[in-house]
């Protein structure tokens, strides 16, 4: 079998969000390198048109630069490759890791064991260690948690080892699902994290939650709020991310009359706003 090779250059910071769109594409075997990515798509998938399609993917992410190297390569194992460009580290109290790697945990910090398989919320997005280093500050002990496109599951796995009861974890996308069902297992919090397919109609009409989680795009977010308020306990926290500094005052004002403002935090142009149900 035979691939065309593309290589992208791009911020380190738009890796995941691109990766995801490109997978969707038909795209595999992302290699990420410093400012790069380089990327596969089989010969007979590479309908007419897709320079111009992700030409104009890219054009919502500053900096960028497409190279389409026209070369044949031959078929190998893209996953194992990337594999070896996914490493361990420190995001707060976490120690995020893939299985494969043998790095030592270091003694004070808490073990999240997640094989990303290409799925946002590697650890390695701003908008996902926003969320971790937020989150040992709002997790009580038993508490109920809801994480809304739980990608790989690692904010619902963070949630459990902080000390919450529960978790419901949802995502639309089927492989996301596969993927957070394989590290939870491998963080083994099985018994606390009902995983479901689908969106805030899995949520049960009786279920209130101390915190929700939702990393997730802007305009998901404004569709659904309505969705998380109401799933909350009165008092109760919910933490929204997958948004950039322009996204600031359409999302704060949304909040407004349900809730207020308690922290906003920013890392490079992403942020995470934490915002609690008013009483």
């Amino acid at each position: 079998m035979t691939y065309i090779k593309f290589d992208i250059a791009i911020p380190d910071e738009y890796h995941e969000p691109l990766i995801a769109e490109l997978s969707e594409m038909g795209f595999d075997g992302f290699e990420q390198r410093e400012n790069q990515i380089i990327t596969y798509i089989k010969k007979e998938d590479l309908a007419i048109g897709v320079r111009e399609q992700i030409e104009q993917l890219l054009a919502g992410f500053p900096g960028h630069c497409f190279i389409e190297r026209e070369e044949v390569v031959k078929d190998q194992n893209w996953n194992r490759q990337w594999e070896q460009t996914v490493g361990a580290r420190e995001i707060g109290r976490f120690f995020v890791k893939p299985t494969w790697a043998t790095d030592p945990v270091p003694g004070d910090k808490i073990l999240l064991e997640i094989d990303p398989k290409m799925s946002f919320g590697t650890g390695y997005h701003e908008t996902t260690r926003l969320i971790l280093k937020l989150l040992p500050g709002l997790v009580r002990r038993d508490d109920t948690v809801i994480d809304a496109g739980t990608g790989t599951g690692i904010l619902s796995i963070a949630a459990i080892k902080l000390g919450a009861s529960r978790v419901l974890a949802f995502d639309i996308d089927e492989w996301s699902i596969k993927n957070a069902r394989e590290n939870i297992l491998f963080n083994g919090v099985e018994t606390n994290i009902i995983l479901k397919k689908g969106s805030t109609d899995v949520i049960p009409a009786d279920m209130k939650a101390d915190l929700l989680l939702a990393n997730i795009q802007r305009d998901v977010i404004l569709e659904l709020l309505p969705d998380f308020i109401k799933s909350l306990t009165k008092g109760g926290s919910v933490v929204l991310s997958g948004l950039v500094e322009n996204d600031r005052d359409d999302i704060t004002s949304r909040l407004s009359p349900d809730a207020r403002i308690i922290d906003i935090e920013q890392e490079n142009e992403w942020i995470a706003i934490h915002a609690q149900v008013k009483k």
